[in-house]
């Protein structure tokens, strides 16, 4: 479409919308505005079609990215001298104004802005600034992905950089991530090349299977019983009257005639088996006894063994206190009535005749008496 008509269509839609158009005089735009490339807008400015811009919408826009050139239609890129390249960013005269080889190298130009270097003996690369050094001699030593570096072959020794997950001076060595124990309840470490991964064990899930499976998430309890999780498990809390691992069984109802009595209060039942035959029981019976009776019934044993080892305990008493005050009684007899004149075993009277005194004397018959204190006539000492 011609750029007048496009001009004339934009008038019409601006009269159409309502906006106020003033008529161009010709000498306003056209005299200045180049109309091959753009048109006069309402207000006299030049508006450039795309690909063009400047105040007269005189210049063309080059290719985006282009340096050293120019255009003579839109989206171009024609090189000044001396430059070369889809972008004009290369330099012709490269070689000769600073030449890009190193140690030595020599600068060869290609045309269209590209060069080469003749390397000298050792050294090699696009700009000869890498050397024949300790990586080179060594054939690529690192292994596992290792890059060998050696300072562009300028080390005395090489290194080697490696892939995360290998050590060693050449990356031989694989880590073992297994190393710190990361799976958590029992679980198999299963290493990798700088990862693990954790077979987890039945009732466990996760990375590291810290998760405890939800084995109550399929409600296995019948009866509306709650279910207790447990680990690769689960329990059941049946109402009365139910039992089994999921609360399946119909506890059979126990006879009347077998059921203890109970003192009223609360009191926990505890079900054992029945010592006889229980009637519509199918030989299987129950016989419910409450806690307080089995403990009265413990309580009475225990009172019947205490009353015996009482009774035994009191006999053995009695006896060892009895033969006690027998031997005391008979060393009594013994020791009070020694033989002798002054001693007799019934109260009697001296004779008259005998006039002499009885003197008992404390000393031994084994000791002598002393010198100074001879005995008194008319006195016995008795030894």
């Amino acid at each position: 479409m011609p750029s007048g008509c496009r001009c004339l269509h934009l008038v019409c839609l601006l009269c159409i919308l309502g906006a106020p158009v003033k008529p161009a005089r010709a000498d306003d735009c056209s005299s200045h505005c180049d109309l091959a490339h753009g048109c006069c807008a309402p207000d006299g400015s030049c508006r450039c079609d795309p690909g063009w811009e400047g105040l007269h919408c005189e210049r063309c826009v080059r290719m985006p990215g282009c340096q050293h050139g120019t255009c003579h239609q839109p989206w171009q890129c024609i090189c000044h001298s001396g430059w070369a390249g889809k972008f004009c960013d290369k330099d012709e005269h490269i070689c000769t104004t600073q030449s890009p080889c190193r140690n030595g190298g020599q600068c060869v130009y290609d045309g269209g802005g590209k060069y080469h270097c003749v390397c000298p003996p050792g050294f090699h690369g696009r700009d000869c600034e890498r050397k024949a050094g300790p990586c080179e001699q060594a054939g690529s030593p690192c292994r596992n992905g290792g890059q060998c570096q050696d300072d562009q072959g300028f080390a005395l020794n090489f290194t080697c950089r490696c892939l995360a997950g290998f050590v060693g001076a050449r990356c031989e060595v694989n880590v073992d991530d297994c190393l710190m124990r990361p799976c958590a309840n029992g679980a198999t470490c299963l290493d990798g090349i700088n990862r693990f991964s954790c077979l987890c064990p039945e009732g466990f899930a996760g990375r590291f299977c810290t998760i405890n499976l939800d084995d109550c998430a399929s409600h296995p309890c019948q009866r509306g019983a709650r279910c207790r999780d447990r680990v690769h498990d689960f329990d059941c809390l049946c109402p009365s009257g139910y039992g089994g691992k999921t609360c399946e069984l119909v506890l059979p109802v126990p006879d009347p005639a077998t059921i203890v009595d109970i003192p009223p209060g609360p009191t926990l039942a505890v079900v054992v088996p029945a010592t006889g035959p229980v009637p519509h029981s199918g030989g299987a019976g129950l016989l419910r006894i409450s806690v307080k009776e089995v403990v009265r019934r413990q309580e009475a044993r225990l009172g019947e063994s205490s009353l015996v080892a009482v009774v035994l305990f009191g006999a053995v008493t009695a006896a060892l206190v009895l033969s006690t005050v027998l031997l005391t009684l008979r060393a009594w007899r013994r020791g009070v009535c020694p033989p002798g004149p002054c001693c007799y075993s019934a109260p009697h009277y001296a004779p008259a005749h005998q006039d002499q005194e009885c003197q008992v004397s404390m000393l031994s018959a084994g000791l002598p008496l002393p010198p100074d204190l001879p005995p008194e006539p008319g006195k016995t000492t008795a030894l």
